[in-house]
């Protein structure tokens, strides 16, 4: 999960580590990340809680891990749809689609994971910037090979492009934003890349 910082102790790659993430999961789906102590973590996985902190320095450093888990995958699967397109117009209405998906998916599967990436968002944790920071290079890629192809317009700077597009697919990305954007969900990917790819046209 490169790039992807935590505030994770003890040795890279620790199976103990791997127990702690797998038992906090199970338990932050069951009971929500508010009601879970670091003490019920230990009691499950049959460690002392100063155990656990040799290799999470807080509670919200393993949610941190979980988050950076959940978005790691939404980011894998999103650039698996971009990856599978020919054209980058067809890449930019795969970048939509799939983001929009991913992160559906993630709310509606697990209600309570999702809660702490909305928590992630709302507090900017280093994961949540990560994650945007990556789709931000997804997408500027795809707007950089759009010029070199000739389907998009090359005026107006990259940088701004790139973030003003970003800012169009934000409230379909960012797990805070995504509640109150329900009702658009199913048709917001096709409008909104349609839309974007016309301002795009040289």
């Amino acid at each position: 999960m490169k790039d992807y910082p935590t505030s994770a102790r003890g040795p890279a790659g620790h199976e103990v580590r791997d127990q702690i993430v797998l038992a906090a999961t199970e338990h932050f789906s069951r009971y929500g990340y508010e009601k879970t102590a670091v003490s019920d973590l230990a009691k499950a996985i049959g460690y002392s809680k100063a155990y656990i902190y040799k290799f999470f320095e807080s509670k919200q450093a393993i949610g941190e891990m979980i988050c950076a888990n959940c978005l790691h995958e939404i980011e894998k699967e999103v650039s698996q749809a971009v990856n599978g397109a020919d054209t980058p117009p067809e890449k930019l209405r795969r970048l939509f689609k799939s983001g929009v998906e991913a992160s559906l998916r993630l709310f509606f599967q697990d209600r309570k994971l999702y809660e702490i990436a909305a928590s992630a968002a709302t507090e900017r944790w280093q994961s949540v910037v990560t994650y945007e920071n990556r789709m931000q290079s997804l997408l500027r890629e795809i707007l950089q090979e759009g010029r070199l192809s000739g389907d998009f317009e090359r005026k107006t700077p990259l940088d701004e492009t790139t973030l003003s597009v970003y800012l169009v697919l934000r409230p379909y990305l960012n797990p805070l934003l995504l509640q109150y954007s329900f009702d658009y969900t199913e048709a917001a990917p096709g409008h909104l890349s349609s839309l974007v790819l016309r301002s795009l046209s040289p």
